[in-house]
């Protein structure tokens, strides 16, 4: 993989709606295209409530259908350190959204051990992923990824860089809402990735995405997200981007 990072390419679209339907319709392809290119897919999938929607539309048609789910394997950015059944979850989450509901094989899902002890969690879970990519850093054909108004991403969160523990690809740390302890990828993960997708929506997030995107300093990690060679994409709602210059955005619409 080239060592270089791309400019991002900033989508907007009129609403929450578009914005499932634009994010279901990057995942169908970058999975479709790996399967076809590789013979098989990584994604890894965050939580929160903006890709809900998108995660419903993956379950019905058209993309139930048109998706290669044989031939995918599903990993978490992050996650919350609760049962599977608690609303906190993002593995339950997406599992009662879609997994359970399209035909892909249990053994490629994958969730965070998020019943062992913090540290350990983060072992076994950097384990799976070698099992999987090999000892080399791992390279998602997909990671899809959101942003808190706090500017946090994934469980990495500003001004904590101490509270993260952990082997190289993935950490525990603790914090957010609820404040509880989570497992997440890595940066040097985050940024292999052949495929890097923010979903942005809500005009709370305005003033973060503005920061974000026309910011100089680097003070928030979504802005050390810069992919090594792979393409890095904002999907964000109007009311998300309306702090941004119109000639950083394509219409998505």
């Amino acid at each position: 993989m080239t060592k270089k990072n791309l400019k991002p390419k900033i989508i907007v679209v009129s609403d929450v709606q578009q914005l499932a339907e634009a994010g279901a319709d990057l995942f169908e392809k970058a999975v479709a295209d790996a399967v076809k290119d590789r013979g098989r897919a990584a994604a890894a999938l965050s939580g929160g409530s903006t890709p809900r929607a998108m995660n419903r539309l993956l379950a019905g048609p058209p993309y139930v259908d048109r998706i290669p789910w044989k031939g995918l394997h599903l990993f978490w950015v992050d996650d919350r350190m609760v049962a599977v059944d608690d609303p906190a979850s993002n593995f339950g989450a997406a599992r009662d959204d879609f997994i359970s509901r399209v035909p892909i094989p249990a053994q490629q899902v994958h969730p965070m051990p998020v019943l062992d002890a913090p540290i350990r969690g983060a072992e076994r879970y950097a384990l799976e992923l070698k099992n999987y990519f090999g000892s080399k850093a791992p390279v998602f054909d997909l990671i899809l990824l959101g942003i808190g108004s706090d500017g946090h991403t994934a469980s990495l969160f500003p001004h904590q860089a101490e509270a993260h523990q952990g082997p190289e690809w993935v950490l525990s740390a603790r914090g957010g809402n609820p404040d509880v302890y989570r497992l997440t990828l890595n940066y040097p993960v985050l940024n292999r990735a052949r495929t890097t997708a923010f979903l942005v929506s809500g005009r709370d997030k305005a003033e973060m995405v503005r920061t974000l995107l026309c910011g100089d300093e680097v003070r928030y990690p979504p802005q050390r997200i810069r992919p090594e060679g792979g393409r890095l994409v904002w999907l964000l709602d109007r009311p998300a981007a309306t702090l941004l210059p119109e000639d950083m955005c394509s219409m998505g619409e």
